[in-house]
């Protein structure tokens, strides 16, 4: 695609919606299992607390979600909470906060895509085992798929998202008019007693108590992962931007609260039990008897009734749509491939971040270029590796990846807030207008509460999730940011180096030329070479041989005399058999001779067809390549000679572009 077509490929909100905001709203399809799973450890009277959790996430999530609104029309640039702590707090805050959503971006997508395939595998067996497998197969399909650019890949994950919010709210407002009029059966699991752990015997009245209900707590605010991609990703909507991505962010934050919240409601109502499907199933008792676990997932009672715990949203749909199957059907189909397809936000958030990253120095430079499709190629495939490596390591285990969740997301939220609120400080202390500084005072205000609830769950997920594997992130974190300061010394380190100076040596014309033609045996290649270097017209023009065998230097120096080729031929000595440091030597000694000369070394080389014919050509030439480019006031110029094997490699290289063909060529 021509880079003027950069603007065809800008999201209406309709679009933007399913792009940006699927990792917000998938997470409350695994986010009720969490609390849920750490309530359970308290026994069936922890329950109650459930929907308070659930409570306090919605107010955190929409505090969230208004404080982004004030972001998004502040910094419409697509830096989000990078752009605004760097501008506002500095660099070291900046960085801070690009590391952490450069992490959070890899596990959203590992995170997301080992849901939708533990889900696919309670319903596919020949998932099961080797959950990892197909995990790392759907990535590969999202960075394919993203490769072809953000438009087409939004059409393609519009469809699945919405039929995900149709299903999660459908299934909340069916089940609620059942339970109304009397008809909504309990779902599968009511059956079982969860007996507490021996720490809350005495209930969540004791410190242990009030410390799980942090933990469940910070397990729920995974529901608030995504919330930041509509700010970085600001550029990508159709004019106007700023408001456009003020209004999906709304509808963004309405509709997973309104999920979230529903989603609590039926389980409440249907008297769920959920525990820890990787090692608790033995808690749940039938009829006062424990289970044995047999499988992740899978109980077994001594009366012979084996239990299969299906996730939360599972056991939901199935009781509530009891009367009419296919929509049951419809609501598993939808979130396995919306918790899939969730990773897409971070296939959106992560290049455009390494883009901006680049183009001020923190990563290399090739982030920053867009590829054919005029998607950021090389973002995408760093963010798709970055994300297999977890999903391998973790092997697909959500309940593992998941404490490692969060952390960088509430980083940069709380440092994000901050930043916003030095911009409007400093905005107030120049405007004069009453109505704008109202209106700026107002935004202000909602940005300190969002720093202030936001850095306040940072401390609560510090806390309860480090030890778990939070501290994984964390070292990654500091990993990036150390990284990311080097690579931008090093830039800066170039940058000054490579500086014009009206008085530097580069500037002084060389007093000569010196050329050095390398000669091995007088063929072709060798007289092209030497063709060439007369051509330019050095001061000093000769010939270099390497001395390794008596006979055939004699027999060269003879066949050059016989000849009579008009350039002198110098023999080195090597009585090592060497040849690299022979001909490295030689031109260094011509530089201390003459440190004003520049020494110009003409390489004659062979152009073969095929890769493995390279093997047996040109690795002496490579050698010396390498060796000389290190030495000052040294070229090395390779001159080519094409073989028959070479011949029609040149079309097969250059091969059809992408877009040759919708272009007719």
């Amino acid at each position: 695609m021509r880079s003027d077509r950069l603007g065809e490929t800008l999201l209406p909100k309709r679009i933007a919606l399913p792009v940006f905001a699927s990792d917000a709203l998938s997470s409350v399809a695994y986010a009720p299992d969490e609390i849920f799973i750490t309530l359970s450890v308290a026994g069936l009277s922890a329950y109650a607390f459930s929907w308070k959790v659930a409570v306090a996430v919605a107010l955190v999530m929409l505090t969230i979600v208004a404080s982004y609104r004030q972001n998004v029309h502040a910094y419409p640039s697509g830096g989000g909470d990078y752009e605004v702590a760097t501008t506002n707090i500095g660099s070291f805050a900046g960085l801070t906060v690009a590391s952490a959503l450069l992490v959070d971006y890899v596990l959203t997508v590992a995170v997301s895509i080992s849901s939708g395939v533990q889900n696919a595998a309670s319903a596919l067996g020949f998932v099961n085992g080797h959950e990892a497998t197909y995990a790392v197969a759907l990535v590969v399909l999202l960075a394919a798929v993203n490769l072809r650019g953000v438009r087409e890949s939004g059409a393609t994950f519009a469809i699945p998202t919405y039929c995900f919010m149709a299903a999660i709210i459908g299934m909340t407002a069916w089940g609620l008019a059942r339970l109304a009029f009397g008809s909504l059966p309990a779902v599968s699991s009511a059956q079982f007693e969860v007996p507490s752990d021996t720490s809350f015997t005495h209930g969540l009245g004791t410190a242990a108590g009030a410390f799980l209900i942090l933990r469940t707590f910070s397990s729920g605010c995974a529901a608030l992962t995504g919330v930041e991609a509509i700010s970085n990703g600001v550029p990508a909507f159709r004019k106007p931007k700023s408001r456009n991505a003020a209004t999906t962010l709304l509808l963004m934050g309405t509709i997973a609260v309104t999920m979230l919240i529903g989603i609590i409601v039926l389980a409440n109502v249907t008297h769920l039990r959920y525990v820890d499907p990787d090692s608790d199933m033995n808690r749940l008792t039938l009829d006062g008897v424990h289970g044995v676990q047999t499988a992740p997932g899978v109980a077994m009672f001594p009366n012979g009734v084996e239990y299969d715990q299906h996730t939360v949203v599972g056991q939901l749909s199935d009781a509530v749509f009891s009367n009419f199957p296919p929509a049951f059907y419809f609501t598993i189909a939808a979130t396995g491939i919306i918790l899939v397809l969730a990773a897409n936000t971070a296939f959106n958030g992560f290049p455009v971040l390494a883009s901006i990253l680049a183009k001020d120095g923190f990563l290399p430079r090739q982030l920053h270029t867009r590829g054919d499709r005029l998607a950021y190629s090389n973002g995408i495939l760093i963010l798709a590796a970055g994300a297999i490596v977890l999903i391998v390591a973790f092997d697909a285990q959500v309940t593992r990846l998941i404490q490692l969740y969060i952390v960088g997301v509430f980083v940069s939220f709380t440092t994000s807030q901050i930043g916003m609120i030095l911009h409007w400080n400093r905005n107030l202390r120049r405007e004069k207008d009453r109505r704008t500084r109202a209106r700026m005072m107002r935004s202000r205000a909602i940005n300190a509460l969002g720093a202030s609830m936001s850095g306040t769950v940072l401390v609560v997920v510090l806390v309860t999730k480090f030890t778990k594997g939070a501290w994984i992130a964390i070292a990654a974190m500091v990993v990036l940011f150390v990284m990311m300061r080097a690579i931008r010394g090093h830039y800066r380190q170039v940058s000054e180096e490579l500086a014009v100076d009206d008085d530097a040596e580069e500037t002084v014309l060389p007093s000569r030329v010196h050329a050095v033609v390398l000669v091995s045996k007088i063929h072709k290649p060798t007289m092209r070479a030497l063709s060439y270097a007369r051509a330019t017209r050095p001061s000093i023009l000769e010939a270099v041989t390497v001395d390794v065998e008596a006979e055939e230097t004699k027999a060269l120096q003879d066949e050059w005399d016989r000849r009579d080729i008009p350039v002198p031929l110098k023999a080195l000595a090597s009585p090592y058999r060497e040849i690299t440091r022979p001909v490295v030597d030689y031109v260094k000694s011509i530089r201390r001779d003459s440190p004003r000369e520049v020494v110009v070394v003409y390489i004659p080389e062979y152009v073969v067809g095929h890769w493995y014919e390279q093997i047996l050509h040109n690795q002496s030439a490579l050698r010396l390549k390498g060796r000389l480019l290190f030495t000052p006031g040294v070229m090395v110029a390779s001159v080519p000679w094409q073989l028959h094997s070479s011949e029609g490699a040149e079309g097969r290289l250059e091969g059809p572009t992408p877009g040759s063909v919708r272009r007719g060529s």
